[in-house]
């Protein structure tokens, strides 16, 4: 499935399609949740929420 159809999938619902997007982005989110080298839980929760919250308004 390519991008675009993930997206599609994942905004209509499709779980599956929404952990496959999760797990592109998981080493960025890990990566943007390190503060001061220690990696942060809760930021990462606001992280993953932040980008299902914008793969749902996202217009395609």
């Amino acid at each position: 499935m390519n991008f675009k159809e993930l997206l599609i999938q994942s905004k209509s619902g499709n779980r599956k399609a929404t952990a496959e997007l999760f797990d592109l982005y998981k080493p960025l989110l890990i990566k943007e949740s390190m503060t001061d080298g220690l990696f942060d839980e809760d930021l990462y929760q606001e992280l993953c929420l932040t980008m299902l919250n914008c793969v749902r308004k996202f217009n395609i």
